[in-house]
């Protein structure tokens, strides 16, 4: 392996991994993208339509070629630590699709096979690596906000889940350990860890669906800040994710995926414009890439995997009792 043919295999051939192809086509000088399918049909349009340079009819064939440097896993949820150790065991270095895994003891156990093998294991949490965030968090840290009052961050969508999605055994949950965890990446990304969560459910919206459609979580920081999370699969008309940080002296506002950012102080107001972000994808995969060539750990470890799927659970632990709760953090031992 060598700075210009790092080579990544896509684990997974659904939509999303579709999405994904496409976003980080401006990425290939740089990684050589392969395919791996248990349809090998599949894998093998993948490759040609996405310019990959290669495909593979399983799983396993993937995690043992010595064309590739690491795995993307993009499956179900449940199936999240299956894959990784698959890749693991063979030496590969693992970037695994949000949440780390569908449960508890499934992270634990991935964190602590990659890091008793020596591999790289990133959390593919792209949100995070989308330009209107990093401007957001810098202009926090900056102060353009003064002290932290309260974030928002909002989201409702006429999503028909489906399949294993609709499984709470599968997914983990419903809506908060699926989409919902972005949003609580996003808030300790830029507040760091809170102190306490309250969460309630909402009425079901959706027919066929096991774990929750709706939830809202509110979280409280040392010092006062408040979070709030709004999430949906709704049955309405779309209402686009929504980002709004006030403080003491002004107000960030940004529409997530707009490409554009404000900034709100009193009067005055600035704009900022990111064109071509698509979506913190390239900017994702290339700190992936740079962590294994340059033998660091990446911005999303394992453990930071672990502690969004933590907080998760803590909000539903809370939805459960209908009480505040107090976070739990699960870090493998060393």
């Amino acid at each position: 392996m060598n700075s210009r043919n790092f080579s990544l295999c896509v684990i997974g051939c659904g939509k999303y991994a579709a999405d994904f192809a496409e976003s980080i086509r401006e990425t290939s000088r740089e990684i050589d993208l392969f395919f791996a399918s248990r349809d090998g049909g599949r894998a093998r349009e993948y490759a040609q339509r996405f310019g990959g340079k290669g495909y593979f009819d399983g799983y396993a064939g993937a995690a043992e070629s010595d064309q590739v440097d690491a795995l993307y896993i993009c499956t179900p949820h449940h199936l999240h630590l299956e894959h990784a150790e698959l890749g693991i065991r063979n030496g590969k270095h693992v970037l695994v699709e949000k949440p780390i895994a569908h449960n508890r003891e499934d992270g634990i156990a991935m964190v602590s096979s990659a890091r008793d093998s020596g591999v790289t294991l990133m959390v593919a949490e792209n949100v995070r690596f989308m330009a209107q965030v990093r401007r957001c968090r810098e202009l926090v840290s900056e102060g353009a906000v003064g002290k932290l009052r309260l974030i928002q961050f909002q989201e409702e969508y006429p999503f028909g889940p489906g399949a294993w999605r609709g499984v709470k055994a599968m997914n983990g949950g419903g809506v908060l350990v699926d989409g919902g965890i972005h949003k609580v990446h996003f808030m300790r990304y830029l507040a760091g860890e809170p102190e306490s969560v309250f969460a309630a459910e909402l009425p079901a919206a959706m027919r066929d669906q096991e774990g929750e459609d709706g939830m809202l979580v509110t979280l409280v920081w040392p010092g006062g800040a408040v979070g709030l999370i709004n999430h949906s699969w709704t049955a309405g008309s779309p209402r686009p994710p929504t980002v709004e940080v006030s403080g003491t002296g002004g107000r960030i506002h940004f529409e997530v995926g707009s490409g554009t950012l404000k900034l709100e102080q009193g009067s005055v107001r600035r704009d900022w414009r990111f064109p071509d972000d698509h979506r913190g994808l390239p900017a994702m995969v290339r700190e992936f890439r740079s962590s294994i060539l340059e033998k660091k750990p990446p911005e999303v470890t394992g453990e930071e995997g672990l502690r969004d799927l933590a907080l998760v659970h803590s909000a539903y632990r809370s939805a459960r009792q209908g009480t505040p709760v107090f976070p739990s953090h699960w870090l493998p031992t060393t």
